[in-house]
């Protein structure tokens, strides 16, 4: 009895600290708001070419801040955007945010090395926090990322457009609802020719390579394409054609295949070498093919049940994503892509490189 009296006591103060923190109590205090303002942090091509665009057609929540490294760019975007300079940050004044009212979730649009101190200090600012993919360089990065969120009673959201997509839904729906019997096989593949030589995507130590970047759009094809969660890396392979610049064993291109519960298995393909943008389930009823499948616009497919196609014009994807996200926050609804979803892609991302480094199986 001793022990569970305890226990509860644990629970109750635990629970405690949580409802009566600075944070909590603050943000019970201000009146709901019609529109969450959020701050980019990072603002290289993702920012200025789609996501900001994309504030500007969002219904729930708008750009209300910037952070970034560079005084030019945060000029530009003060009169671009008519941004206060109280919402205006670089990396060394960024945890101020905690005392800033007007912005509420905080956008971490960096190279994947920093994901996690970012994400990690708007957490406990008191900021809920959206997360560009990859997760993390980690799966322990992931977690504590996680865990800064929960401790602070904000949430996470990590950046799978593709999962607020339509057409992306329509083929999830076809597969849990088995309308085509179960999945036998399944190939995927994403990757563009990256002619930049010195960018952090050819930088190992900044998240670069091909699986880090594209490959956790063939792994979430992979998943989502299934519909199931893979239980092993059967075989990887890693490579370049250009050693010059994809450097101390960094993937240029990378091939694994993933097994599935039941047998089914999935080819994956990622590169920075050429141009692959499909995938094809195909179930004992017929095959689904989506090409492309992952673009910002256009994405398509087919089946024997007839085609997939919900048009749209670019940001479409991200106001979509970010709209649903702020909505989620404001009805307090769960994340429809939490920060469990970006972890578990980053356990597959290592047991693939795993797999490849050491030609055996790997099981998760």
């Amino acid at each position: 009895m001793t022990s569970r009296r305890n226990v509860l006591k644990t629970l109750a103060l635990g629970s405690a600290a949580t409802l009566f923190s600075p944070h909590v109590l603050l943000a019970a205090t201000r009146p709901q708001k019609e529109r969450l303002g959020v701050a980019l942090v990072g603002l290289g091509y993702y920012s200025t070419d789609l996501l900001a665009p994309a504030l500007q057609q969002t219904k729930h929540c708008y750009l209300a801040g910037i952070v970034t490294g560079t005084p030019a760019k945060a000029e530009a975007w003060k009169k671009k955007y008519n941004i206060p300079e109280k919402n205006i940050y670089n990396y060394q004044t960024f945890d101020k945010l905690a005392n800033n009212p007007d912005i509420d979730v905080v956008y971490v649009v960096l190279p994947p090395s920093m994901h996690h101190e970012y994400a990690v200090r708007a957490a406990n600012a008191g900021k809920h926090v959206w997360c560009e993919k990859p997760m993390a360089m980690t799966a322990k990065e992931c977690l504590e990322m996680i865990d800064a969120c929960r401790k602070n009673n904000r949430t996470l959201a990590i950046g799978y457009r593709l999962q607020h997509e339509p057409n992306t839904q329509e083929y999830m729906r076809i597969v849990n609802e088995q309308l085509l019997g179960k999945v036998q096989h399944l190939s995927c593949g994403a990757g563009y020719r990256e002619n930049r030589t010195n960018h952090w995507k050819q930088k190992k130590e900044m998240g670069g390579g091909a699986l880090y970047d594209m490959g956790v759009y063939s792994i979430q094809g992979a998943r989502l394409g299934t519909g199931m969660e893979p239980i092993a890396v059967v075989s990887a392979k890693t490579s370049t054609t250009r050693p010059e610049i994809y450097k101390n064993g960094l993937d240029e291109t990378t091939q694994a295949k993933l097994e599935f519960p039941g047998g089914v298995m999935a080819d994956i393909e990622t590169s920075f070498g050429k141009n692959i943008n499909y995938l094809n389930i195909t179930c004992e009823k017929g095959e689904i093919n989506m090409q492309p499948y992952q673009s910002y616009a256009g994405v398509r497919g087919s089946s024997p049940l007839g085609e997939i196609h919900h048009p749209y014009q670019v940001p479409w994807q991200q106001a979509k994503q970010m709209d649903d996200d702020a909505l989620a926050i404001m009805q307090k609804k769960p994340m429809l892509v939490p920060g469990e979803e970006g972890l578990r892609d980053i356990r597959i991302v290592e047991a693939i490189y795993k797999a490849a480094g050491t030609g055996k199986r790997v099981q998760l």
